[in-house]
């Protein structure tokens, strides 16, 4: 059965999109078809994996507000049984245009059923925003995994896309649940990555998952070049994590 996760936080800048592509990676890697949604206006997961949205002939976009077949969106990545719906900037005025439509919330949710027996996992890399867009994500999805940065201020914000998470289960989708927090750029050198690091274990306990994605300057190059860290550095601390990451998921 597709197990379909979304990738939320809405404070930018956690290493978010890093997730998104380099677990989509590591599942695809266990041998898991993986169909990754780009569901960021910035389009960051695209271009990170090596496609140039200039030439698309559809996106997300045209999925949700333009009912265009998903099928004929979805591009085939270098990354062996991983698959994306790319995003692009259009997505910015996708919110807009949702408003008047019926049933708005549930529209990533029809397109992705016409899908989803084609896949094993479903990964969808929200915006840092809790818009209408990431709604619609939480609105589709079974599980979330939220990505914290070992950073001052990290548990800002969480409050909110906890109740927001909340509302949804409520109102949407009551099989919605949280799969986990991951902590990201962690420094072990630094005490207050650690600090960090034990508050989101006290206030979240078994949610948070065991493997942390420490800092990596390998982690940061590999979108510049179009490729997830799996191929551009295999043997790196960042590979070898996101790897420890997608056992976990499939665990779970």
């Amino acid at each position: 059965m597709t197990k379909t996760i979304a990738l939320a936080n809405q404070k930018g800048g956690v290493g978010k999109t890093t997730t998104a592509i380099n677990l989509s990676a590591a599942l695809a890697g266990s041998g898991k078809r993986v169909l990754l949604v780009d569901a960021d206006p910035q389009a960051n997961a695209s271009s990170g994996l090596g496609v140039d949205i200039r030439d698309l002939q559809a996106s997300i976009y045209e999925c949700l507000v333009g009912s265009v077949d998903p099928k004929k969106a979805i591009v085939k990545t270098d990354v062996e049984n991983l698959y994306l719906i790319p995003s692009h900037i259009d997505l910015v005025g996708a919110e807009i245009e949702m408003l008047n439509l019926r049933d708005r919330e549930q529209l990533l949710k029809r397109v992705l059923q016409q899908v989803k027996s084609d896949y094993d996992y479903i990964l969808i890399d929200c915006s840092p925003s809790l818009g209408l867009i990431t709604v619609n994500a939480l609105t589709a999805s079974d599980s979330v995994i939220i990505p914290v940065q070992c950073e001052f201020f990290a548990l800002e914000g969480i409050a909110k896309l906890l109740n927001t998470i909340k509302i949804i289960k409520s109102q949407l989708n009551p099989n919605l649940s949280i799969m986990g927090f991951v902590l990201t750029m962690y420094d072990n050198r630094l005490r207050l990555s650690n600090q960090v690091l034990d508050e989101v274990k006290r206030h979240f306990g078994d949610l948070v998952f065991h493997t942390v994605i420490a800092r990596n300057v390998r982690l940061s190059e590999a979108p510049s070049h179009g490729q997830t860290i799996l191929d551009y550095e295999p043997k790196s601390k960042g590979a070898v994590a996101y790897k420890a990451l997608a056992r976990e998921v499939l665990s779970r």
